[in-house]
């Protein structure tokens, strides 16, 4: 009586307090993060006032203001980094969501359904990694085709972790697996529109240097 749905419960329950602890490390070397300098981390919370959440921003990029010092090309990259180490959880998360025995079909076709979503934004957000990481090398047609990629890939992982939402927006849907999916969710969602506000940002500040 109490066996598939009592597994649910737990798991869910689990999974509602599990925090995001994967960030991947926005520069190519393992050296600790130099003393931050008032200056690097002033730029970033001045560059974070561009985007929709401005605090989000702040909290998860100003611990890299070491190594950004005030290159608004390496903060994009950093921003960007950070949305991918969210997304990768979240994947890791909604395949552990999908193997819970007992849910619903409905809430069972909706959990797959962002199973596939979460890992098109994964690859989408690699690629803007990647293809950030080549910008600065780049200029004239070249670099504003790469920055229409980036952008491009960065707003399809975006539309991804709505869409994966939108799966739950039935009324029948069950609430903790939704809550469940929800916190992880919303945090890929912010995080990703925070890296293109400053993608979109680096962009302008390209195209206004002589």
């Amino acid at each position: 009586m109490g066996g598939p749905s009592c597994s649910v419960n737990v798991l869910v329950a689990l999974l509602l307090i599990l925090q995001f602890s994967t960030v991947v490390n926005p520069t190519s070397d393992n050296t600790t993060t130099p003393f931050l300098c008032k200056a690097d981390t002033k730029y970033i919370r001045r560059s974070c006032r561009l985007t929709t959440y401005p605090e989000l921003c702040y909290n998860s990029l100003s611990i890299f203001a070491g190594k950004i010092k005030t290159d608004s090309r390496l903060l994009a990259h950093a921003a960007l980094n950070v949305s991918l180490g969210a997304a990768i959880a979240t994947s890791v998360t909604m395949n552990k969501l999908s193997r819970i025995n007992g849910l619903n079909p409905i809430v069972a076709a909706a959990v797959q359904d962002c199973v596939e979503l979460i890992d098109d934004s994964v690859y989408e957000l690699k690629n803007s990694v990647s293809e950030l990481g080549r910008a600065r090398r780049s200029q004239g047609p070249d670099f504003e085709l790469q920055m229409n990629n980036i952008q491009t890939w960065a707003s399809a992982a975006l539309t991804d972790a709505d869409t994966c939402m939108d799966g739950f927006a039935e009324r029948n849907m069950n609430g903790r697996v939704k809550n469940a999916v929800r916190i992880h969710i919303v945090k890929v969602e912010h995080l990703t529109s925070n890296a293109l506000a400053l993608i979109n940002n680096y962009v302008s500040a390209k195209s206004a240097s002589p």
